[in-house]
């Protein structure tokens, strides 16, 4: 790739002059981990792998200390107070979060900082967001004193806790997580985790170390925590940490861009006065390049704001498709839960529909027994070439209001299957992004594990045609009342629901400042820019 600046944000392009975190770096080797059940193993074995000396950084939306991370063990507080015991350095942020009675985690991650510090680590319930905020990072990274060649980061979608360790056959975490009727007792979960090696795991590291050290207190503009902290004499101020260990060497052929979101706050961030944008500013610079094939894997998908990028590349761009994945059904039940979603949805979708008219495609996901998957999943494909994975999910909160992490892979690799430019701007396919789209085709679509069916679906039109045709073809079965044998493919096609006017009288703003908040500085939002 001789110009990876036409695709990914240049250092000064992030907006946000505070920050040392470079552009991006070249020489890393980046692998996605489908599945919780998948990242859960690996995990397990690199922080085996630790020594004294060595560093444990972690950052979380939700933690549960006991969630198992394989079958016969280790729990996530096992796993990081043995290292703990072996003289590895332990620390990490968690999101204070909201009390478990509005469907967060309060509880669970303050259990988890108890089981952590009781094993001899640090751990900071960090407050430091806008009203309403979250902390939505899911980090861990791992460093090597003596061998940093051996170094290793995780970044995605995929939190430490109950839900997450599904596999591709859907059937649910052991340990789940109450959810909507619709998923059943054990909620099947599915998700992308990043596994990164090479130099963008010490701008990882940087993006740890920035938060951990910011001087405003984690419960900053929150008395009542304060004083709650204080009576059960929890950890109010971060410790310092050792010093940061140096890059370590190229060892793949990635370009990697680690993309965030802070929002504007007071007192500022010491790192993003300002906050931090560089999620929406490095998607708009990639979607904007998209000619034929816009596939995106996505929790919510459900802002008029982001939905407008969208749309103008569908607009500008007649050959240009759009293929979403979405959950069926939203995580919890409840108007109150259920309503404003689909008014962002429906919208969101609408738009694109209308400025891309028989090229937008969207779908949800059920396993073979029939249960709706809850697609958690934060992944963009554009024209086999551009790819991401992170914890942004596509609407303005994930863009402007909470604390987030991407991770952008732009591969050297040209892959030299057909079509080799589906794009037609010359930059090729490349082999990460194209493994990556056809990996989820895979278990999708029902095609082969083996990647022996993958030509099925390398044309991207042929691609579109292939998930229309088993989406209807499973859809048909379902309405002919499941009778003979279950076509292939889990995919059904999605009908977002446009609800009656007087509902949408009460849950449209209920959406608008609740749902998808806007955490940009007053200048921005009136600006209409990122």
């Amino acid at each position: 790739m001789d110009s990876p600046e036409q695709w990914l944000l240049r250092a000064e392009e992030r907006g946000n002059p505070a920050t040392t975190l470079p552009g991006w770096t070249a020489g890393n080797l980046a692998e996605p981990l489908l599945h919780g059940s998948t990242y859960f193993d690996r995990l397990v074995e690199e922080v085996r792998s630790l020594n004294a000396g060595d560093q444990l950084f972690f950052t979380d939306w939700r933690g549960d200390p006991d969630e198992l991370l394989r079958d016969e063990g280790p729990t996530v507080a096992e796993l990081f107070t043995e290292a703990v015991k072996r003289g590895v350095c332990v620390r990490g942020l968690v999101w204070r979060s909201h009390m478990s009675r509005l469907s967060l985690n309060k509880e669970s991650n303050r259990s988890l900082d108890r089981e952590i510090e009781h094993g001899g680590g640090e751990v900071i319930l960090d407050q430091r967001i806008r009203r309403m905020g979250s902390h939505h990072q899911k980090l861990v990274v791992l460093r090597h004193d003596e061998d940093p060649s051996r170094d290793i980061a995780f970044v995605g979608g995929i939190d430490l806790c109950y839900g997450r360790r599904d596999d591709a056959d859907h059937g649910g975490d052991p340990q789940p997580l109450p959810m909507a009727a619709a998923y059943g007792k054990n909620p099947p979960w599915h998700d992308v985790q990043l596994q990164i090696r090479g130099p963008a795991v010490h701008v990882l590291d940087t993006v740890f170390r920035e938060r951990w050290d910011d001087p405003n207190s984690p419960d900053e503009d929150h008395p009542l925590a304060w004083i709650h902290d204080k009576l059960h004499h929890a950890r109010l101020h971060a410790d310092p940490l050792p010093p940061q260990l140096p890059p370590p060497p190229e060892c793949g052929p990635h370009f990697v861009q680690n993309l965030r979101t802070y929002p504007a706050i007071r007192p500022p961030y010491n790192f993003a006065p300002d906050g931090e944008r560089s999620v929406a500013r490095g998607y708009t610079k990639a979607i904007k390049r998209a000619r034929r094939l816009i596939y995106l894997e996505d929790q919510y998908m459900w802002s008029a704001e982001v939905a407008q990028l969208f749309a103008e590349a569908l607009s500008d761009h007649p050959e240009l498709h759009l293929v979403v994945v979405v959950p069926r059904v939203p995580d919890q039940d409840g108007a109150f839960a259920e309503r404003p979603q689909y008014v962002g949805r429906w919208q969101a979708i609408e738009m694109c529909r209308k400025a891309g008219e028989g090229r937008v495609h969207v779908f949800d996901v059920e396993n073979h027994a029939g249960t709706p998957v809850y697609v958690h999943a934060k992944v963009c494909v554009v024209d086999d070439t551009w790819a991401s994975v992170g914890s942004d999910n596509f609407n303005r909160r994930s863009w402007t209001h909470d604390s987030e992490l991407s991770s952008t892979v732009l591969d050297t690799t040209r892959d030299p299957r057909e079509p080799r430019d589906p794009g037609g701007n010359g930059d090729g396919a490349r082999t990460f992004a194209r493994d990556l789209r056809l990996a989820l085709a895979r278990e999708h679509l029902d095609l082969a594990a083996d990647g022996s069916e993958d030509d099925e679906v390398l044309d991207t039109a042929r691609f579109v045609d292939v998930l229309n045709e088993r989406a209807a073809a499973l859809d048909a079965w379902h309405e002919g009342g499941r009778k003979g044998t279950r076509p292939p493919g889990r995919l059904r096609e999605h009908r977002a629901e446009r609800l009656p006017l007087f509902t949408r009288l009460w849950a449209t703003p209920v959406y608008r400042l609740l749902d998808d908040p806007d955490g940009r500085p007053l200048r921005m939002r009136l600006g209409r820019k990122f």
